[in-house]
C-alpha cells in the first residue's frame, strides 16, 4: 500500500531525517520519502504495519498530521 500524507511542522532537514528514520524502522514499511516543501510524507507499506502506527510514529516526532 501508498499513502500520501500531509504533516505540519517540518521545517528543516533534521525533520525529515526524524521522520524518515522512525518511520523507517516500523516492520512493514518498504519505503519513506518526505517532500519538505509541499509537507508530505509518501509511505509504502505491506499489511506487517498499520496506518495508525505510521500516524501515531510521526506525531510522537512532534508533528501533526494534517
Amino acid at each position: 500500500m501508498k499513502e500520501l500524507l500531509k504533516v505540519e511542522g517540518m521545517s528543516c532537514n533534521h525533520c525529515v531525517n526524524s521522520i524518515e528514520t522512525s518511520v523507517g524502522e516500523l516492520t512493514g514499511v518498504s519505503a519513506v520519502e518526505v517532500n519538505l516543501g509541499n509537507n508530505e510524507v509518501s509511505v509504502e507499506f505491506d499489511n506487517t504495519a498499520t496506518l495508525a502506527q505510521i500516524k501515531e510514529t510521526i506525531e510522537d516526532q512532534g508533528f501533526d498530521l494534517v
